[in-house]
């Protein structure tokens, strides 16, 4: 039963073209060819002809993350090519450093391996030179930062940074 309905739905079709004219004929064709070309555009064409608009841009994205990431490799290599700096060492750079570049906007207290900044009304740009100094020069790590942004004119920075030191030896 259920194959009878198919062919049934056939036969009425091949017997509704053969009643139509040959001009009709040939423009259900027409019809049906531009549907299709419509749909291979639509489904094959088109999505692959914007991928390939789109690579420039991606590849241009691509470049830069790979610079970046470069420059990160980098600087890397060239800090564990640094000579190992020394507990004491560090604490006496981490300290130069403070009062150098932040000054009395900033206190240190240092237990064990861990130093605890707090700084009050410190401007972002000395915050980002003195955390890229005490990185290379002390060797000191950010572990955990608790920061409120202050001032709507020009803002500053306060709360707590955590640094973890080299070991010593």
């Amino acid at each position: 039963m259920s194959t009878s309905r198919p062919r049934a739905l056939a036969a009425a079709l091949r017997t509704h073209w053969t009643g139509l004219a040959a001009r009709e004929q040939t423009l259900v064709l027409v019809a049906a060819a531009m549907l299709g070309l419509a749909l291979l555009w639509w489904l094959l064409l088109a999505p692959a002809l914007a991928q390939l608009r789109a690579s420039p841009a991606r590849h241009a994205a691509l470049d830069a993350e790979l610079q970046r990431m470069q420059t990160l490799q980098a600087e890397a290599l060239r800090l564990r090519d640094m000579p190992r700096v020394q507990g004491g060492e560090a604490l006496r750079a981490l300290q130069g450093a403070l009062a150098r570049q932040l000054g009395p906007a900033a206190q240190m207290h240092v237990a064990g391996d861990r130093a605890t900044v707090t700084l009050k009304g410190v401007p972002p740009e000395a915050l980002a030179q003195w955390l890229a100094q005490v990185r290379s020069t002390a060797r000191a790590v950010p572990v955990e930062a608790r920061l409120v942004r202050s001032g709507a004119d020009a803002p500053r920075w306060d709360g707590t940074l955590v640094l973890a030191l080299p070991s010593p030896g």
